[in-house]
């Protein structure tokens, strides 16, 4: 029987297969160079809390919440170097980055 398409059918299933395998081997190396420097700093943290160095993100997050009157929490940063936290919010749709200071819970900078 003659081939109605333009190359034999198992060279379009090599192709497809070895285009399909390229995109999803792409797609995962992606988040994983991503998700290594969240986890590296989710750890700083951890370490620095466990040793004394800060408090419980917690009682951070709380003394935060309540300063910044019912904005949304959308997410943090911890600076190891600086045992600080940068927490960010979201309030009438504008952004507001609040830094607290990890060993004390205070506040020590806000930006809009």
């Amino acid at each position: 029987m003659a081939c109605a398409y333009g190359m034999p059918m198992t060279m379009t299933w090599k192709c497809l297969t070895a285009g399909t395998g390229m995109l999803m081997a792409a797609m995962l190396m992606i988040p994983t160079a991503e998700a290594g420097g969240r986890r590296d700093e989710q750890d700083a943290a951890r370490r620095a809390m466990l040793e004394g160095q800060v408090m419980p993100f917690a009682m951070i997050k709380r003394r935060v919440d309540a300063a910044v009157g019912g904005a949304t929490y959308v997410g943090s940063e911890f600076h190891p170097s600086a045992n600080r936290y940068r927490l960010k919010y979201v309030k009438n749709g504008k952004v507001m980055w609040v830094d607290a200071d990890g060993r004390t819970g205070d506040i020590i900078g806000m930006a809009r």
